[in-house]
């Protein structure tokens, strides 16, 4: 079994390949609390300029998720997990229209997950 820092629910992964076939390449980006607080954005790849500044966590469902380094320190602890809620959050993510919006579940990262992915 491979460790995973970030996952992702069915239901939350169904409503990201509708948006991918519609869009194209996207990327999530966890916000750093701008518009819709800590909230996962899923944006087109063109339209988000990733740079040293942006940690990459993995992928999930296909689509690579990232964060940014100084909220990087506060969230190294935790396995994150992108779910999906009815509602119209305050972002520009993609699923906003579909009045559905992602969130992060999260949980403090296992001892051997915290030995994995923090040495």
């Amino acid at each position: 079994m491979s460790l995973k820092r970030v996952e992702i629910t069915k239901e939350a992964e169904e409503i990201v390949r509708q948006l991918k076939h519609q869009h194209g390449d996207v990327i999530f980006h966890l916000s750093g609390g701008c518009c819709d607080g800590s909230s996962p954005m899923l944006l087109p790849k063109e339209d988000f300029y990733i740079d040293d500044n942006d940690i990459f966590l993995g992928e999930v469902a296909g689509v690579p998720f990232y964060m940014s380094r100084d909220q990087f320190e506060y969230w190294k602890h935790t396995h994150l997990t992108v779910d999906l809620t009815d509602g119209r959050g305050s972002s520009f993510s993609l699923e906003i229209p579909l009045g559905k919006r992602f969130l992060i579940q999260s949980r403090l990262l296992t001892g051997e997950e915290c030995e994995h992915f923090n040495k």
